[in-house]
């Protein structure tokens, strides 16, 4: 009895982990110990791997690299200095993905309490990816240029890792593709070799009390993305 009692917990504990797990894009400038990072990132590394290849790379910033880095990434996009690391998304995107993706963008507006035609306040608030929205810990997750769509996959299931491990520790994340969009200035900053590829960025941090963390994207139900068959 006591098993199922501790199963039911656990199975509890998991479930309110993942499903109340989100975004956050305001956090609060109180330090996260590296011990706490490294911690996450080291039991992170159980994700699965296609042949336990494990090609996953990680490049972690705080203090001044990582202001530095914010700082290089603003000038570049104040002058327009875009260098894509790839395309995350194909050029017209189809329904219904592009009505999901325009729904969160104006209910993060909205939170914002920005206009949708005021392009000045939405490309500020674009921007402030590039702050790590405040949050102290900045990290890069990469691999090795050559590697194909399986890798991907690997280092998308690290990543999760990441973000659920992070909550077990009072801290909340942001994965964020945006640093993607100046990838030549981040292989600068960071000597991240040619070779390698920028798959995506994440603050980390203490979530700060703000409008835009109430933010819960919608997920359609079970039955219009599940096939059962028997």
């Amino acid at each position: 009895m006591d098993n199922i009692i501790d199963s039911q917990g656990l199975d509890h504990l998991i479930k309110k982990i993942v499903s109340e797990r989100s975004s956050k894009r305001n956090f609060l400038p109180d330090p996260v110990s590296i011990d706490f990072v490294k911690d996450i990132i080291q039991h992170a590394s159980r994700a699965p791997s296609g042949t336990n290849t494990q090609p996953w790379k990680v490049t972690c910033v705080t203090g001044e690299t990582k202001k530095k880095l914010t700082n290089a990434v603003l000038e570049a996009a104040e002058i327009g200095n875009y260098n894509l690391e790839y395309e995350y998304m194909p050029s017209k995107l189809k329904e219904p993905y592009l009505s999901r993706k325009r729904a969160v963008g104006y209910a993060l507006y909205e939170l914002y309490g920005i206009k949708r035609d005021d392009y000045p306040a939405r490309k500020a608030a674009m921007l402030r990816n590039f702050e790590f929205f405040g949050a102290p810990v900045g990290l890069f997750f990469r691999m090795d240029r050559e590697l194909l769509y399986g890798s991907w996959l690997d280092v998308g299931m690290f990543m999760q890792n990441v973000m659920i491990l992070a909550r077990g520790k009072g801290l909340e994340t942001c994965p964020q593709q945006a640093w993607c969009e100046f990838g030549s200035v981040v292989h600068d900053v960071l000597d991240i070799p040619d070779d390698e590829i920028i798959i995506s960025g994440m603050s980390m941090g203490y979530a700060a009390e703000a409008p835009e963390n109430t933010l819960v994207s919608e997920r359609t139900p079970l039955d219009d993305f599940t096939t059962f068959l028997n």
